[in-house]
Formats: structure tokens, C-alpha cells, sequence
């Protein structure tokens, strides 16, 4: 097979291949090791294959990409840029995407190698036109082009090359682009700044995330949605959490939250910032950020009590997510009877609802009921059953119901609440027909 994988190439390299013998050499080289190609392959053999990019024949491209993904794969990074650094750069101004796709991604490859990635940030015009595919119509040009991007931001020579040279200036004149675009170059930032304090330190310095941060807290409520997403990412690491802090930004957050009361746009964005804060306090502290922020809790309590299923579905995430370790079950107990209603309501919804928040409300039930065995004190026991008897007259009824009814969502759903019971030893000693049933 290698052989005949040879044959196709020199022919190709002769540009004598019709597009029956390219794809012909696809399905061969699909079939051979990249290792064994590897000695076979000549500059003529890939020179030719890009040179055949170039005709305006959709198929004969979309051979060419597979074909070159696969011997461009049994390649050493290395030897790829110094290479065919002239076919890597006409690549990216192609005008079929899957082109695109391909150049940038081998760019992804090269700044993985530590001997390669050199000559990459050596190739100022090369990561230049990565900036410009940001700015694309396809969302997966741009995406790889992110990803390439990201890679080459793991280094300090990365950094440098990202934003302390002129392709700083490139990434701020291709935000300009439109609205769209300047979010994609938000999602970058936020993916470059979560890989270190290092990282956020060159990214601040940018001016970019301070921009961010800008149109969070500015008057356009789509716009706040969508920024929120993004500093939620950002607060995924201790020293992006750390950041936030000291630029006041949570406090801010925070703010909103609390005038959105009187504003008649707030369910555009109050579903994203509460989302914020719930992950804020699963790898912070529960009980922490409640405290301090206790705005927080209260609008969650309000969607949950409210009657929109968007609001609500959003409020029965947080709770889950709060739930999910002791702390967060002892902060909500704190609220003593009104979280017990609550669990009343949820128990309601859940079997009630149409079927997306009734799977959401099965998956917060179970988060809340559960108990690792080595934290299965007498007291948390005995809260975990008050919740349980609190979602309905007859819990035991109410998810035996459901985990009968045709539908393997609702039923798996149903299924995992009692995995959480059957978790508990007091449960098992005085529910027994839970496992006997179930």
C-alpha cells in the first residue's frame, strides 16, 4: 500500500493526478501509518498537493485537505515550518475554509514543539493573518484560529510576541470588526489570562480585560449577558478569583444584582450573574460568599419562589451546585423554613414541569441528598431526611412515579435521587423499601 501511496504522489507531483486518482491516494494514505510515509514523503510531493489547492474545484480541494491532514501528520513539527512556511501562509488567505482550518491547525502543532515554536513567533506576518481569521464569517475558522492562538500564549516568548509587539495592535483593529468578533476576542483573552497569574498579568496590561470588565458593568443589557459567560470563566482560577477581587468587579456584580429589582431588562443578565456567583461559591466558599454577599441568596430564593421557568431553572441549578458539599447544605439550612418550602416547591416542580426543568429539579434533589459516607454525621443524616420528607407528602411515591413513567431521562433522573438516598445508612435503616423497590 505504501507503494502505491508513493506512485499517487509522484503523479500528483507531475499534477498529472485527476481527481479520480486523488481520491484514489486519499483512501490510501488513510490506510498507511503515518511512520511509514514518512520516509517516502519529498518537498515535490507536498508542494504539489498545496499547488493543487489552488484550482477552483471544490472537490479536488476537499481531497487535497484530507490528503495533506494525514502526510502533514506523519511530519515533524519542525520540518513542517521551515519547510512549507510559504504554503502555510497563502493557506491562510484561501478562499475555501477547510483550507484555513487545516494551515491553523498545523500552526497549533508547530507551537507545541518547543524546538518549532520559535520559528513561528519569527513569522510576524504568519501570526498576523491567525489575528485576521478571528475576524472570519465561519465560526470554525475562528475557533481554530483561538485555539492556535491560546497554544502559542503558553510561553513567555508567546506572551511577548501576543502583547508586547504591533500584533497587539492587530488583535484590537480585527475587535473593531463587529460586535461578534470583539466577543471572540474577549473568549481568547479569558483563555490566555486562566493559564496563570502570569498569563492574566500581560492580558491586564492589554487594556483588554479592563474593556471587558467595562461593557459587564456598562448600560447594555444583551451586551452584560454575554460578558458575564466570560468572567464566570475567569473566575474558574484562584488568581483570575483573585483579580476580580481586587478590581472591585464582584463587588460590582453584586451591585446589579441588587438594583435589578427596578429594572425591567434584568432577566436578560440576572440569570448569568447568579450562575456567576454559584460558581464563585463552589470554589470559594459557600458560605463565605453568601455572607459577604448576600444579595445573592435572596435573589436566588426569589426565582425560585417566582413563577418563570427560566428564573426558576436558573435558582434550582444554583441551589444544586450550592448543595453539592456540606458546606453549601449548611448554609442552606440556615434558612431554616423557608428553604423548606422551598424543597416543597422544587418536589412540586418536579414532577409537574415540563420536562427540562423536571430533569433539572432530579439532578438538584440529588445533589442536595447526597452524602459522602465519610461525612455522614448524626446531624447531617438527620437534615438530609427533613429535606427529603419536605419535597412532598409522599417522596417515596412521588419519585417511584416518576422512575416508572416512559422516559429515560425522567426515569434516569428519578434513579439518581434515589442513589443519593440509598447513599445513607439512616436511609437505607429507615426507608427499607427504597432499596427493595428500586
Amino acid at each position: 500500500m505504501a507503494e502505491a501511496v508513493v506512485e499517487l504522489l509522484e503523479r500528483a507531483a507531475r499534477r498529472e493526478a485527476p481527481l479520480e486518482e486523488l481520491r484514489a491516494l486519499r483512501l490510501a494514505v488513510q490506510a498507511v501509518p503515518p511512520a511509514a510515509l514518512r520516509a517516502r514523503l519529498s518537498d515535490d510531493h507536498l508542494g504539489a498537493l498545496f499547488a493543487l489547492l489552488s484550482v477552483n474545484n471544490r472537490e479536488q480541494v476537499s481531497a487535497c485537505v484530507s490528503i495533506l491532514e494525514r502526510l502533514l501528520r506523519a511530519l515533524d513539527p519542525v520540518y513542517v515550518i521551515q519547510n512549507l512556511r510559504e504554503e502555510l501562509q497563502k493557506g491562510l488567505f484561501h478562499p475555501d475554509d477547510s483550507v484555513k482550518i487545516l494551515t491553523i491547525s498545523q500552526v497549533g502543532r508547530i507551537v507545541e514543539n518547543s524546538d518549532a515554536v520559535t520559528e513561528i513567533l519569527n513569522s510576524p506576518e504568519l501570526l498576523r493573518q491567525i489575528i485576521n481569521c478571528i475576524g472570519g464569517e465561519k465560526i470554525a475558522v475562528a475557533k481554530e484560529a483561538i485555539k492556535s492562538l491560546s497554544r502559542i500564549a503558553q510561553t513567555q516568548d508567546g506572551l511577548e510576541a501576543l502583547f508586547v509587539s504591533s500584533l497587539l495592535s492587530d488583535l484590537k483593529n480585527v475587535m473593531a470588526t463587529n460586535d461578534v468578533v470583539r466577543y471572540r476576542v474577549y473568549e481568547l483573552i479569558v483563555e490566555i489570562s486562566s493559564v496563570s497569574a502570569d498569563s492574566l498579568n500581560y492580558c491586564a496590561n492589554s487594556g483588554l480585560i479592563s474593556e471587558l470588565i467595562g461593557e459587564l458593568t456598562g448600560d447594555d443589557m444583551l451586551v452584560r449577558a454575554t460578558c458575564i459567560e466570560m468572567v464566570t470563566s475567569l473566575a474558574h482560577t484562584p488568581h483570575g478569583r483573585q483579580y476580580l477581587a481586587q478590581q472591585g468587579v464582584i463587588d460590582k456584580i453584586s451591585n446589579i444584582i441588587v438594583g435589578a429589582e427596578s429594572d425591567p431588562f434584568s432577566g436578560f443578565y440576572l440569570p448569568g450573574f447568579i450562575k456567576f456567583f454559584g460558581n464563585l461559591a463552589i470554589v470559594d466558599s459557600p458560605q463565605q460568599i453568601c455572607e459577604r454577599y448576600p444579595v445573592f441568596m435572596e435573589k436566588v430564593f426569589e426565582m425560585a419562589e417566582s413563577h418563570d421557568p427560566t428564573m426558576i431553572g436558573v435558582a434550582v441549578d444554583t441551589l444544586g451546585i450550592l448543595g453539592s458539599n456540606v458546606e453549601g447544605k449548611q448554609v442552606l439550612q440556615k434558612t431554616r423554613s423557608r428553604f423548606q418550602n422551598l424543597l416543597s416547591r422544587i418536589g412540586h416542580q418536579a414532577k409537574n414541569a415540563p420536562t427540562e426543568l423536571r430533569l433539572r429539579c432530579l439532578d438538584a434533589i440529588s445533589a442536595l441528598l447526597y452524602l459522602p459516607p465519610e461525612q455522614q454525621t448524626e446531624d447531617l443524616l438527620r437534615m438530609t431526611e427533613s429535606w427529603f420528607t419536605s419535597l412532598s407528602s409522599q417522596p417515596l411515591e412521588l419519585f417511584r412515579s416518576i422512575s416508572t413513567q416512559p422516559f429515560p431521562d425522567l426515569h434516569c433522573g428519578a434513579l439518581r435521587v434515589f442513589t443519593a438516598a440509598q447513599s445513607s445508612r439512616l436511609w437505607t435503616e429507615k426507608f427499607p423499601s427504597v432499596t427493595k423497590q428500586f
